[in-house]
């Protein structure tokens, strides 16, 4: 699928984020509600790739900072799932430090996985990524890795605004995804993630 179709997608998603996000701040409540839909499920598998079978709690204390502070949000569809981003990141690490655990790393059966053939590309391994058992993959990643993936590829910041959400500067953030990508492609089976792909998750920083 070409880039340029995900760009339509994605900037046909953040209008309707935006748009969503702008009636909630008048008092909206179903815009607020709509918002909640376009986001949740995307922070809520980046979350659980930190806490663990935690996320739905922490989720739960996210979206009532996020409801409480959505008066002082500035910004587009874009920028609010990178404020959203944000705010959850720093429920899940004071949620990880008041249990003094790391993350916890999951592992899978290789023989569950419905594995890409020998044809795939990197953006096959993308794809993946959208199955609960690929999610709990990548919490078996190096952390930094597998933040910058579920932020890349999960939420869909571009890499400014994933780099915003880690407090990193972007091209760290596009390295550290293009390291995660690779390993899951070689774990999924899929044939080779290339410069590329390195390129692509670059491209907006």
């Amino acid at each position: 699928m070409g880039h340029g179709g995900e760009s339509r997608r994605a900037q046909a998603y953040d209008g309707e984020l935006g748009a969503a996000v702008a009636r909630a701040q008048k008092g909206d409540e179903a815009a607020f509600a709509v918002a909640y839909r376009l986001v949740q499920p995307g922070l809520l598998a980046y979350v659980r790739g930190l806490v663990g079978e935690d996320a739905e709690d922490v989720m739960s204390d996210a979206w009532l900072e996020i409801a409480c502070d959505l008066g002082r949000f500035k910004g587009d569809g874009a920028g609010f799932r990178g404020w959203t981003a944000t705010i959850a990141r720093h429920r899940a690490l004071d949620h990880l430090r008041r249990q003094r655990v790391r993350p916890r790393a999951s592992t899978l059966e290789q023989d569950v996985l419905d594995l890409p053939g020998p044809q795939s590309t990197h953006e096959q391994a993308m794809e993946s990524l959208s199955t609960a058992y690929a999610l709990e993959l990548v919490g078996g990643l190096p952390r930094d890795q597998a933040e910058a993936v579920l932020l890349r590829v999960v939420v869909g910041l571009d890499g400014p605004a994933a780099a915003r959400v880690l407090g990193k500067r972007p091209g760290a953030v596009r390295t550290a995804a293009y390291r995660g990508l690779k390993r899951l492609a070689k774990q999924l089976g899929v044939d080779g993630v290339t410069d590329e792909a390195s390129r692509t998750l670059g491209e907006s920083t």
